[in-house]
């Protein structure tokens, strides 16, 4: 039995940078960290007792033959992926909803290879599961998504990402005084929108319409730079706040389908109770609403997003993890010593 983790993330500037569609031709950045929110799953070879071969959890439950009958889209990619013809029973839990923003997608596909390597005894390291998960979503599922989320939560921790034309991928962790780590963290807020979407189809707008929108993608690239002095600085705070305003701002230009009334109403509503800026994370059209609140504002917004669920977190460090490994069990299942224990019944 193998039990992996793999943090949710919060995107903070460079997002839309990270399509290869765009960095191949001019690079991208991102400025991300990861949360102490997380995808589980459990995963052992279910033994061959059953009148089926493998069992998936999660919203669903199913129970099939063949892999190819797999409703699931990244199970079924990654299993084939990684050319897994043994039955396995896979469960999967999340701390937070599916679509809405926080990278859940990525986390569930590099969750699931590091489980998966795990069953095999081997132990990957973080960016090949981060470019594994790419290949995955990009190439076998055809999804419309960018390459900073399989990175992000592969890797854990607060990051400058760097994506290069030639399509090789750099990790430089943003460190921080433990003192200005925990004040950016107490300025943060983070407000669930009620809204739920795919994300695959808004970024197909906004991947169609790139070549139109150089000038807000090369803007949105410069801020990764200027956000992590500021960081790294001694200045106030605020100015970060005020950045994620205008690249919110910036990234309602690439495609109207990012942003619709309710979540402007939302935004809204909290600026003017004193949030000094924010963003909706991921491809937009809802989800999670990521707010710079000063402290002593926090309560007033708050009291002005009344109704609307607020999620507590910490920064977390430690990216995509075995939690849980049971080599005994593992072993006890091998198909040689089933078949050993079948012939003697």
């Amino acid at each position: 039995m193998i039990i992996s983790r793999t943090p949710f993330r919060i995107s903070f500037f460079g997002g839309g940078t990270d399509y290869p569609i765009w960095y191949r031709q001019h690079g991208g950045a991102t400025l991300a960290t990861t949360i102490n929110r997380y995808c589980y799953l459990s995963c052992r070879w279910l033994p061959p007792f059953f009148e089926y071969a493998s069992r998936i959890v999660w919203s669903k439950i199913e129970m099939v033959k063949e892999n190819k009958q797999i409703q699931h889209p990244a199970v079924r990619e990654v299993l084939r992926f990684m050319n897994v013809e043994r039955g396995i029973e896979l469960h999967h839990n999340g701390d937070l909803p599916a679509r809405t923003g926080l990278g859940s997608s990525s986390s569930f596909t590099v969750c699931l290879l590091h489980a998966l390597y795990a069953l095999q005894g081997i132990s990957p390291e973080k960016m090949k599961l981060a470019q594994e998960a790419i290949r995955v979503e990009q190439d076998g599922l055809k999804e419309n998504v960018g390459s900073q989320d399989q990175v992000t939560v592969a890797f854990g921790g607060f990051n400058r990402i760097d994506f290069k034309q030639d399509g090789q991928i750099r990790v430089d962790p943003v460190v921080l005084d433990s003192v200005r780590l925990n004040l950016l963290q107490d300025h943060l807020m983070l407000v669930y929108t009620g809204l739920s979407r795919n994300s695959s189809e808004i970024a197909a707008e906004q991947i169609r319409t790139t070549n139109n929108r150089k000038e807000q993608l090369r803007a949105i690239h410069q801020m990764v730079d200027e956000a992590i002095q500021i960081l790294q600085g001694k200045s106030d705070l605020d100015r970060f706040g005020q950045m994620l305003h205008e690249s919110w701002i910036l990234k309602r230009s690439l495609t109207d389908r990012i942003s619709t009334p309710l979540v402007d109403q939302i935004y809204e509503t909290a600026i003017a109770s004193g949030a000094v800026g924010g963003k909706l994370l991921g491809a937009g059209g809802g989800g999670f609403l990521l707010l710079f609140v000063r402290p002593e504002d926090r309560e007033r917004v708050s009291q002005g997003l009344d109704g609307l669920l607020k999620v507590p977190f910490q920064f977390e460090n430690s990216g995509s993890r075995i939690i849980f490994s049971d080599a005994e069990i593992d072993g006890a299942l091998n198909p040689a010593a089933l078949s050993q224990v079948t012939s003697h019944a």
